[in-house]
């Protein structure tokens, strides 16, 4: 974290102000001097400082203020002008910097800056990345070229994530221990999965882990982390995901693998999401998952989504009647009903025909009998002499080995071969029938909500 001479003196006039109000301030204070105390607020709330939140939204308001009712004369001034881009770009007005912009007599780059920044912030993140395609990060000032290798790693990452990641490591290289590096490692973290880079993406997560674990905007690294576990599964061993989940605590180890078992289980990945089910329960052991899944209803839940068509119907039955539905979020109960519904098709008596209604209409209604099988004779056949070797030759009208033509003897008078056919198994239907509400799960959970 920064700790340059002042800064600590600055905070605390700040916070002075929060409490007090402006009467506690001295008059007229230089708007660099208070920017630079709006940083400092903010790097204390990127090492977990969450008091420091209300502190940070009270000093936007009167950075705000006073910027609004600066001359022209004294925002021109260079240090002046370089904080009034690091205030829009810390989470400052976008209003107050069209204004003061039309109010200022800037040169044509701080002119292209300033209309780069208010595209950004307006979510104007395409116009953003055209006005400021040319801007190079590290020729500016170092506290301006970090922020401005955020905004523009960020307005490019969707179009470019391989750019995104260099201007993320130009941040973080010029603004070490702030927020400015917070946002960058936790957005990079999500681009290296997108890439596929699998060890990028690992280091990535420990540096955030390790430095901004009690950042307010850790839960946006948690999902782009469980987002990384699952498109690099194949890249990635659990041991690994295990070193960095490890240096979380109890509760958000158990919510990182509850949210990868669900993930896992919805993509079928039955493994990956057995073992996070498992390590979310806190087994750690063979045989230790299915008493550790007791202890909370989503595990309970997510295991029997992935064991929905292998495991024996009566023991899913039984799982999902242990679960208490109040635990769940909305989301989850909603889950939780559609694996209902598949046990219960799958466990549902035959009528006549031993399949199930919804089967029966999937299936074609007509089974065509296949071409008679024909028996190729052999040549110079002595009816004395037993054949010593069965006719295993092909039949070429069909297709089908000759000597195949022997098995429907228990078919009597003019039945077809069409008799001796078995119908389709229903147990490979009501699989069939499984899988297909798999996929309507998959869509519950797609606004299901965490």
């Amino acid at each position: 974290m920064r700790c340059r001479p002042g800064y600590l003196a600055l905070a605390a006039l700040a916070s002075a102000w929060a409490i007090g109000g402006a009467a506690a301030a001295p008059v007229e204070m230089e708007p660099y001097l208070m920017v630079r105390s709006l940083q400092l607020v903010q790097d204390r709330i990127a090492v977990g400082d969450h008091a420091a939140i209300p502190m940070q939204r009270k000093l936007l308001e009167m950075i705000d203020k006073r910027l609004r009712e600066a001359s022209a004369a004294e925002l021109m001034q260079p240090k002046n002008m370089n904080y009034l881009m690091i205030y829009a770009m810390s989470g400052g007005n976008p209003e107050t910097l069209r204004m003061l912009s039309r109010r200022l007599h800037v040169s044509e780059r701080e002119g292209k800056l300033l209309a780069g920044i208010v595209s950004y912030l307006n979510g104007a993140a395409k116009t953003a990345a055209l006005t400021l395609r040319d801007v190079e990060p590290m020729d500016e000032s170092i506290e301006v070229g970090a922020f401005l290798a955020l905004v523009r790693g960020s307005v490019v990452s969707m179009e470019d994530p391989a750019s995104a990641l260099k201007l993320f490591d130009q941040a973080r290289l010029l603004a070490p221990g702030t927020l400015v590096e917070e946002a960058a490692l936790r957005r990079s973290v999500g681009l290296a999965a997108t890439l596929g880079d699998a060890a990028r993406f690992r280091r990535l997560s420990e540096q955030f882990v390790r430095s901004y674990l009690r950042s307010p905007y850790a839960s946006q690294f948690a999902d782009s982390f469980v987002n990384g576990v699952l498109a690099l599964h194949d890249k990635l061993k659990l041991s690994e995901v295990d070193e960095i989940v490890g240096m979380m605590t109890e509760e958000q180890r158990k919510v990182i693998y509850l949210r990868i078992a669900r993930r896992a289980a919805i993509d079928g990945l039955v493994d990956l999401s057995n073992e996070a089910s498992r390590r979310a329960g806190g087994g750690e052991g063979e045989g230790e998952g299915k008493e550790a899944e007791i202890g909370d209803p989503r595990v309970l839940l997510y295991t029997a989504l992935t064991e929905i068509t292998t495991a024996p119907i009566e023991e899913i039955r039984e799982r999902l009647g242990r679960i208490d539905r109040s635990k769940l979020s909305p989301g989850d109960r909603d889950l939780l009903d559609a694996v209902m519904a598949v046990n219960s098709a799958i466990m549902r008596a035959p009528e006549e025909t031993g399949v199930p209604q919804e089967v029966e209409e999937e299936m074609p209604t007509v089974i065509e009998a296949p071409a008679p099988l024909v028996r190729r004779e052999t040549a110079h056949h002595d009816p004395d002499i037993p054949e010593t070797e069965p006719d295993y030759s092909v039949d070429e009208a069909v297709g089908v080995p000759a000597k195949l033509a022997e098995i429907p003897q228990a078919v009597s008078g003019d039945a077809t071969a069409e008799a001796a056919i078995p119908s389709v198994d229903p147990t490979d239907a009501l699989i069939s029938v499984g899988r297909s509400r798999l996929a309507e799960i998959d869509a519950l959970l797609e606004g299901a909500a965490e």
